[in-house]
């Protein structure tokens, strides 16, 4: 070893860099839990989850208050339950298995007739959108038929289909397909066509076209008539179980009013409400990764 080099001191010898150290011994660095966190408590989403609940505690007060009153002013709340009634009626229901077997049996319809609307209304709405003579064909089709009520389908759907839970299906899943393959077609048919020839210049097959260009563009409209048509789809299911379903919610519910079971109907109602609220939620969970590009465009 050289002199120089014996006489360099230990404490002037240079520490490695960054990328030479070595990890930490406790692991590598969590995860950006904070960042999390921050994202999910925003000022604009905390403030509409408090106006949310703010709005239901109104509701719920005003109902307290014109039940226990007897509110006669237009609307009757005479025979209204209050909310102290519909809640233990409730807690009282989830203890017994027949309440769960009607949940059970609507959520599987749900899911049959809306899988089935939702695969058939995507396929149609983009196959019209991009072609006109389809589009001739079928739309004819779909503005007379749409307008019927799900009500007025029960008798004929019974006639139809062998069983009654075949025509309970049938029936919610036309409410579901009609929103879905109408709005697909309006996201197609709003395709910029500047991209579309864009692309064509580029030398783009006819489905490299379909599946880059017109499919991603319509992909919000497709969401939007999904989360409508699952919306429709417990309004047509619950008319079918009413007139000819053994179970179900919406049976639940028309029984509860057939006995005169005011609590009951309550219960009936808010339970729609929520399963219709939190599948749309879910539709609207899934559809959210498709639509990431909305963001960084904006």
């Amino acid at each position: 070893m050289s002199q120089a080099a014996q006489s360099i001191p230990d404490d002037a010898i240079i520490p490695p860099g960054p990328s030479a150290q070595s990890a930490p011994p406790d692991g590598p660095a969590p995860a950006a839990t904070p960042g999390r966190l921050r994202q999910l408590l925003r000022p604009e989403l905390l403030q509409s989850l408090g106006l949310g609940l703010l709005s239901l505690a109104a509701g719920v007060l005003f109902w307290h208050w014109a039940s226990s009153t007897n509110l006669n002013f237009y609307v009757n709340f005479e025979n209204v339950p209050g909310p102290g009634k519909v809640f233990a009626s409730f807690l009282g229901h989830l203890q017994t298995e027949i309440f769960y077997t009607h949940i059970r049996v609507s959520m599987q319809r749900i899911v049959l007739s809306y899988s089935i609307a939702a695969a058939l209304g995507i396929g149609l709405g983009l196959i019209m959108g991009r072609s006109k003579i389809v589009r001739a064909f079928v739309m004819p089709y779909i503005e007379v038929i749409r307008p019927i009520p799900a009500v007025a389908w029960i008798p004929l759907a019974i006639l139809m289909w062998p069983t009654e839970e075949a025509s309970i299906i049938y029936i919610t899943f036309l409410g579901a397909l009609f929103p879905i393959v109408l709005n697909t077609l309006h996201g197609v048919e709003q395709t910029p066509e500047v991209l579309v020839r864009a692309a064509q210049s580029l030398g783009a097959s006819r489905l490299a076209i379909f599946g880059h260009v017109v499919l991603p563009a319509a992909l919000p409209s497709i969401s939007a008539g999904l989360a409508i048509g699952m919306g429709v789809s417990w309004f047509s299911l619950l008319a079918g179980e009413i007139i000819s379903g053994q179970y179900g919610i919406g049976y639940f519910t028309w029984n509860a009013y057939s006995l005169i079971n005011y609590q009951d109907i309550v219960v009936g109602m808010l339970v729609i409400g929520f399963l219709g609220t939190a599948s749309t939620a879910a539709i609207k969970l899934m559809t959210k990764p498709l639509l990431k590009w909305q963001k960084r465009t904006r």
